[in-house]
C-alpha cells in the first residue's frame, strides 16, 4: 500500500491532524518520514491501528484505556476494560430509564387530571405522584445485534452533544500577553516550544504564578478536517512591564465573555458541539472574529484552547502530554 500523508488520513477518516499528532505523542500510532518530504506519512499498519482507535473511542473507551488495550495481548485485561465500560453505561442507562419512567408517569397523571393547576410546581397532587412511583432496576430489553458504523457514529454524536450543564460562561479579564506564532507542518508544536523556552528562561512562574496559557489556530480561513493549520499562535500572560525577546511579540488582550467546555477527546469535535450550543442559545450570540486584541501579524478574535492548571502542568509534570488538559473557549456576547 502507498504511504498516505497526514492530510490524506485526516480527510479519509474525518479526524483532525492535531488528533493524529496527539495519538502519536502518547504512543498509540507511529508515523514515518519520507526523504526530502516535510510531512508525516502513515503505512497500512498505522492505519489499521487508527481504525481500531476510532472504533474504541466511539464505544466510549477512554484514551488511557485504549493504550492498555492495544499494548497488551492479555485478553483478560481487555475484557475487564470492556466490562468496566459496560458497568458505566449500565449506570447511565438505568438513570436515564428512571427519568424516562418518571416523565411518562407525570404525563399520564397530568393528562388524567380534570382540573390541572397552571402552577404545576405548586400542585401537591402532582408531587404526590413521585411517592407513588415504583423505582426498580430498569434495564434495556432490546439490543441490536448488527450495528453499522453510521449507526455507531450517530449514537456517538447523540451522546456527545452539549447541553447547558456542559457549558460554563466565563469572563477573561484584560491581560498582557507574550505571543509566539508559526506556520506550516507542526506549527502548534513550534509555538508551544517557543513559549515553554520563554517561561523557563525568564522563570516566569516564580514571578507570575497565576500565568495563563492559550493557543489557537489563527488561519485567515477556516481549516477543514484533513487540512493542516496554516498559522498557529500560543500565548502566555506576563507582567505588564515585562519585555519579550524575538521571535515573541507583546500583545494586549482586552478581555471578554466566553462559553467554556473542557476538551473531552483529542479529535477536537467538541469545538463543533460548542459552536452548535452557542448558535442554539437564547441568551448568547456568536462573537467569533470580533477584535479583542490587535495583531499586525495574525488574525484576531478567535476562540482559545487554554491549558488548565498551567503552573502545575509546567512545574510538576514538565509539560508532559499525558497531563495536558484543555479548556475550549468560544467568544460570545449577551443577546
Amino acid at each position: 500500500m502507498e504511504l498516505q500523508t497526514i492530510s490524506q488520513v485526516a480527510n479519509d477518516y474525518g479526524i483532525s491532524t492535531r488528533m493524529l499528532r496527539y495519538y502519536e505523542q502518547v504512543g498509540l500510532i507511529e508515523s514515518l518520514r519520507k526523504p526530502d518530504y516535510a510531512y508525516r506519512v502513515y503505512n497500512e499498519t498505522a492505519l489499521i491501528r487508527l481504525r481500531q482507535i476510532i472504533i474504541l473511542r466511539k464505544l466510549r473507551i477512554p484514551v488511557k484505556q485504549i493504550i492498555r488495550i492495544l499494548d497488551h495481548s492479555d485478553a483478560s485485561q481487555i475484557v475487564e476494560i470492556f466490562r468496566q465500560t459496560i458497568e458505566q453505561l449500565d449506570t447511565e442507562l438505568t438513570a436515564l430509564s428512571t427519568v424516562k419512567s418518571i416523565l411518562i408517569r407525570f404525563a399520564e397523571e397530568i393528562s388524567a387530571m380534570t382540573n390541572v393547576s397552571l402552577n404545576l410546581l405548586g400542585d401537591e397532587a402532582l408531587f404526590s405522584v413521585i411517592n407513588a412511583l415504583p423505582f426498580s432496576d430498569n434495564q434495556i430489553k432490546e439490543t441490536k445485534e448488527n450495528v453499522t458504523m453510521n449507526e455507531l457514529t450517530k449514537a456517538s454524536d447523540d451522546l456527545n452533544k452539549l447541553t447547558d450543564k456542559d457549558v460554563r460562561i466565563i469572563y477573561l479579564p484584560p491581560m498582557t500577553i507574550a505571543a509566539a506564532y508559526a506556520s506550516g507542518e507542526g506549527c502548534e508544536s513550534q509555538t508551544i516550544a517557543i513559549i515553554s523556552h520563554f517561561v523557563t528562561e525568564t522563570n516566569l512562574l516564580a514571578i507570575k504564578p497565576d500565568a495563563r496559557s492559550f493557543g489557537f489556530d489563527c488561519s485567515e480561513e477556516a481549516v477543514s478536517i484533513g487540512e493542516n493549520s496554516q498559522i498557529y499562535e500560543s500565548w502566555v500572560s506576563i507582567p505588564k512591564d515585562m519585555e519579550v525577546p524575538s521571535p515573541l511579540v507583546k500583545r494586549q488582550f482586552k478581555g471578554g465573555l466566553y462559553a467554556a467546555h473542557v476538551l473531552r477527546a483529542w479529535d477536537f469535535a467538541d469545538w463543533r458541539w460548542l459552536k452548535e450550543w452557542v448558535e442554539e442559545s437564547e441568551q448568547y450570540d456568536n462573537d467569533w472574529g470580533s477584535p479583542r486584541w490587535n495583531s499586525a501579524e495574525t488574525v484576531f478574535g478567535q476562540g482559545f484552547e487554554e491549558t488548565l492548571n498551567f503552573y502545575n502542568f509546567v512545574q510538576t509534570h514538565h509539560s508532559e502530554m499525558n497531563y495536558l488538559q484543555l479548556d475550549l473557549l468560544f467568544p460570545i456576547k449577551e443577546t
